[in-house]
């Protein structure tokens, strides 16, 4: 199946308010390319030194979502350029992301990634944790930074009543504070293997790789 179809038949699940970030980690250019050609615009990428080698290459129209795990000695190589950063999840890293984008003059776009899989391996605040961070008097001094909203993972399981309960959990949070933060509006989660079941409990963001590039070569 071409890539012009595989993008066609997923943007027929997507509502209008539904943004779809490629996932373009470990893909070629050339792939990248073909995507854009279809009119794609965002991509993401989870890994710092590829997505700078990749916003070197590709046109300069393209907005480039960090969807990785962010190590805060990192974050400057991306700060001139990158559109929107999924995992923040500490207050640390918001105050580095902050001193990098104040030196290039910019406003960073951020999502809060909470904890809602059952791995130890996922990333992720509490809701605990995240309204702390919220309420806290020095987020308020960081004015090259804005929280837009939330980000969550799902288990990696075929047991779709957990997904289910894990996008429902998230979404309750993100109404929940966004009626306190009139900045909160993106809901980011859902993957190429549980979009649909997102996008059903309310995302209005889906990172989608596979689905549109093909599956990736396992080490």
């Amino acid at each position: 199946m071409s890539i012009k179809t595989k993008l066609q038949n997923i943007k027929l699940n997507l509502l209008n308010n539904i943004t779809l970030v490629a996932v373009s980690k470990t893909k070629p250019i050339e792939l990248l390319k073909e995507v854009y050609d279809q009119g794609q615009r965002i991509f993401g990428e989870n890994r710092v030194q590829e997505m700078v080698d990749k916003f070197e290459k590709m046109p300069k129209d393209i907005k480039w979502h960090m969807i990785g795990h962010l190590q805060t000695n990192k974050v400057k190589y991306i700060a001139s350029f990158v559109s929107l950063i999924h995992g923040v999840d500490s207050l640390k890293l918001l105050r580095e992301i902050n001193k990098q984008a104040t030196k290039h003059n910019r406003i960073i776009d951020c999502l809060i990634q909470i904890k809602i899989a059952s791995e130890n391996t996922k990333f992720g605040m509490s809701l605990n944790d995240l309204q702390l961070l919220l309420k806290s008097d020095e987020l308020k001094t960081f004015d090259n930074i804005r929280i837009k909203g939330l980000m969550g993972m799902a288990s990696f399981t075929i047991d779709n009543h957990q997904i289910e309960s894990e996008f429902r959990y998230l979404k309750s949070i993100f109404d929940q504070i966004k009626k306190k933060y009139s900045d909160i509006e993106i809901l980011s989660m859902g993957m190429s293997n549980d979009y649909k079941l997102a996008i059903k409990y309310g995302s209005n963001m889906v990172r989608i790789g596979s689905h549109i590039f093909g599956s990736r070569k396992r080490k």
